[in-house]
């Protein structure tokens, strides 16, 4: 299995950036199609991104396109989500998570790996 370890959580003011970060340990992220999600307080988890095993494709949550990036950094085995032009709703627990099937959903409850989920509070 694969252990993730994020970093990159924090308080920023609205309009400013984050950059989360997903450590893989265990096995080569390669292997895998790498989800981010997140979670509000009283809301459902829910998606922010999807990249592909090959890191050559990802899919957007439209809240989040247009501000969001999304990255592998495969000599690293980790993987990035660049985050612009935060806003206040963007506040969450942010989780990076792999799917060992490599299905392509959306859908957390389709993969299998998680990292700790660390906060992302945007003030305004």
């Amino acid at each position: 299995q694969v252990q993730l370890a994020e970093s990159g959580g924090g308080l920023v003011q609205a309009g400013g950036s984050l950059r989360l970060s997903c450590a893989a340990s265990g096995r080569t992220l390669l292997t895998y199609a790498v989800g981010w999600f997140r979670q509000a307080p009283g809301k459902e988890r829910e998606f922010v991104v999807l990249i592909s095993r090959s890191g050559g494709t990802t899919y957007y949550a439209d809240s989040v396109k247009g501000r969001f990036t999304a990255s592998r950094d495969n000599a690293k085995n980790t993987v990035y989500l660049q985050m612009n032009n935060l806003k206040p709703d963007d506040t969450a627990v942010y989780y990076c998570a792999v799917d060992r099937k490599n299905s392509g959903s959306y859908d957390y409850t389709d993969y299998d790996y998680w990292g700790q989920g660390p906060q992302v509070t945007v003030s305004s």
